[in-house]
């Protein structure tokens, strides 16, 4: 054990610095000298154990004092050591900017709600309502829900029930209150279900097998006197940098946790040399967001909640949702001004636009002035020039008689981040930002991605869309890293303060400055950019649970309509001979008909074989068929989708192949149209 105790220059404070290796001194002193050089940039006011990840205020010291100028050095390697510098300056930028637009910004202190009230606000975001409430007793929808859920995501939803209901309780609400014992029970081994009646069932259950195993302490369900098992994966894959999207998340942890590679891991992590992560191939086709219908969508999106509970909860990493802020906001105008009502306003000018056209203006005009120029995003406009622009804008954008030729790149960058800042709830939204935030406190980089994905898929549409065109420009801005000198991590240090710092969820300035917060906040900015094309992968064991809820209550539904007709005294067997012509429509084993119907009149059959792709299809139809409009369409303007049986709607990518497709969904229909804008 070698032990290195360093003084920093101009302050009283020194480091501890503890290797695990005398054979790693050298690095090890670069690394200390590296955090001694932050802690003098920050005035001495941290204590940094940058190898362990562990930051504690020095309690004595409060007031920052000036940091000296510096020469920003040509040099990649410069560049990179002065990005914490990047962040600090780009915070006192915030800061005078803030000054003088402090007056737009009117904050309503609202009362911060008890545990119950957010666990009973989460059981309703995850789709759990109809378990507390005056819904209780109407549990039908619920049990087809739970009966979905893994073990993991299982004990997540128990754990906010017992809450909720303890908290109704005490409150004596007049409503029913269940007891959580009558909709989970713990008991030792696991019972076998009941197996879905229907070809479509079997077809989902033949691909859910493989996450199913033998565990002792699975949880089980119990919801209107039925047993539910939850689903038990099998363990992820080796592979470090394969991102496994066929097994829960949380699962995945549990396994992980008890690992002793994974531990050696987590303390040799270096954050500058992130893994390159990938996705391996599905031959069922990657569901990415935007391909499903909005009834699954929705679905989607109270699995995501749960499991990304769960997966914090196995972890051991508090998720608290935020209740939205009340503030005062503009109904008209740019700055200021809710995503959803700029949009309305754009949507009226540019019908179907999903990203606000001042947005999407700005990183023009950016774009305009050539990314190669050296500090861009860094560099700050003039802060009086900014506020003219901002009212120029305010009066002549929308008239279009604003003249963007007085706008220069750097104005164009400030006001861009500006737009960011000042949106009355924050890009990533008041109810997951603190979620984004904890993401710095999950063990691994997998598992921070895993998080970063589920948070992506529960932010609303139009938070959504606008992240994403800002995390692809700024890649692009990265892409020219060689002559601007942003590299990444210097992009990560310039934009987290602004993503992440919101105005109205009262941090104090002190809090601010936190070496934690900075580097943390930075790292998640870091991974939203390098790992963008995996963040809106929607995971397919989501994607699983989706189908197999589709084909609960498609069985439920058969049922019920059976029952009715039989009562009605209608033939049953003409009934069921329909239903199964609708279904088969006269198709040979193995062909599928494909249908265009704004494109043809004409199905084709297709004959599947094991190399047939969903692109494949789609140009066999493009070339075959000799209308008019079909002709002048190529591949990227239509699109192949899976249409009913088990799932609502879905859009394949290229890659699909169809056997495997058409294996796990027997009963969908296929067509070939384009993609609602």
């Amino acid at each position: 054990m070698l032990v290195l105790y360093v003084a920093t220059p101009g302050s009283n404070v020194s480091v501890a610095w503890e290797t695990e290796d005398a054979a790693d001194h050298v690095v090890d002193l670069k690394s200390a000298l590296d955090s001694c050089w932050i802690l003098n940039k920050t005035s001495g006011n941290l204590f940094a154990g940058r190898r362990y990840g562990q930051y504690t205020m020095n309690q004595e010291i409060t007031k920052v004092v000036e940091r000296p100028p510096f020469d920003r050095s040509s040099s990649q390697d410069s560049l990179d050591e002065l990005s914490m510098e990047d962040y600090w300056t780009e915070l006192e930028n915030i800061k005078k900017s803030s000054e003088n637009r402090q007056e737009d910004q009117e904050v309503v202190v609202v009362k911060e709600p008890d545990e119950g009230e957010l666990e009973e606000e989460w059981l309703k975001e995850a789709g759990l309502s109809n378990l507390f409430g005056e819904a209780a007793g109407d549990n039908q929808e619920s049990m087809v829900f739970l009966s979905t859920l893994t073990r993991t995501q299982a004990a997540a939803v128990q754990k906010r029930v017992e809450t909720v209901s303890q908290t109704l309780r005490k409150k004596n609400k007049q409503y029913q209150v269940p007891d959580v014992r009558d909709i989970f029970a713990q008991q030792r081994g696991s019972k076998e279900r009941e197996p879905p009646d229907g070809a479509e069932s079997q077809s989902v259950r033949t691909d859910e097998n493989k996450y199913q195993g033998k565990d002792d302490q699975a949880s089980s369900l119990v919801v209107g006197g039925k047993e539910l098992t939850p689903l038990v994966p099998e363990e992820a894959p080796v592979s470090e940098t394969d991102i496994n999207l066929e097994v829960s998340f949380a699962e995945q942890a549990v396994n992980q946790k008890e690992s002793s590679r994974e531990k050696i891991q987590r303390s040799k992590g270096d954050d500058a040399l992130l893994p390159s992560f990938r996705l391996p191939k599905d031959k069922t086709g990657t569901t990415k967001i935007g391909d499903l219908a909005p009834q699954d969508m929705k679905k989607v999106c109270h699995l995501a909640l749960i499991e990304l509970t769960a997966l914090y909860d196995v972890l051991g990493v508090e998720l608290k949702q935020q209740k939205a802020v009340k503030i005062k906001t503009k109904d008209s105008g740019l700055f200021c001004v809710p995503l959803t009502v700029l949009l309305e306003q754009d949507q009226k000018k540019v019908p179907g636009t999903r990203i606000p056209l001042i947005f999407q203006k700005l990183i023009s005009r950016i774009e305009e002035g050539g990314l190669e120029t050296e500090g861009l995003l860094r560099i700050p406009g003039a802060a009086v020039r900014i506020k003219n622009l901002c009212q120029e804008l305010e009066a002549k954008f929308y008239e279009g008689t604003f003249n963007w030729e007085s706008v220069k790149q750097h104005d164009a960058a400030s006001l861009l981040k500006l737009f960011i800042r000042e949106l009355p709830q924050p890009l990533l939204s008041v109810e997951y930002l603190k979620a984004f935030q904890a993401v710095q406190n999950l063990p691994t980089k997998k598992q921070q991605l895993q998080a970063l994905n589920l948070l992506v898929i529960l932010l609303p549409d139009a938070n959504r869309d606008t992240l994403k065109a800002l995390l692809e420009f700024l890649q692009r801005v990265v892409d020219n890293k060689e002559k601007n000198k942003m590299t990444v991590m210097n992009v990560a240090m310039v934009m987290a303060p602004n993503l992440f710092m919101y105005h109205t969820l009262g941090l104090k300035s002190s809090e601010q400055r936190e070496f934690v917060m900075a580097a943390g906040i930075a790292n998640i900015m870091h991974l939203l950019i390098k790992y963008q094309k995996l963040l809106w992968t929607i995971p397919k064991f989501i994607v699983n649970q989706v189908r197999k809820q589709n084909t609960e209550n498609h069985r439920k539904d058969k049922k019920a309509m059976k029952k009715l007709l039989k009562k009605m005294a209608y033939d049953r067997e003409k009934y069921e001979k329909q239903d199964k012509s609708a279904n088969d429509a006269d198709v040979p084993q193995g062909v599928i008909r494909v249908q265009a119907p704004h494109l043809s009149k004409v199905s084709m059959a297709i004959q599947l074989t094991e190399e047939l792709r969903a692109s494949d299809v789609l140009a066999r139809f493009l070339s075959q068929e000799s209308s008019g409009v079909a002709q002048t369409l190529k591949n990227g303007d239509v699109f192949l989708y899976e249409i009913g049986g088990n799932i609502g709607e879905r859009c394949l990518d290229d890659d699909t192949y169809m056997k495997d497709l058409y294996q796990l969904n027997p009963n969908a229909e296929w067509v070939i149209k384009s993609k609602p804008s």
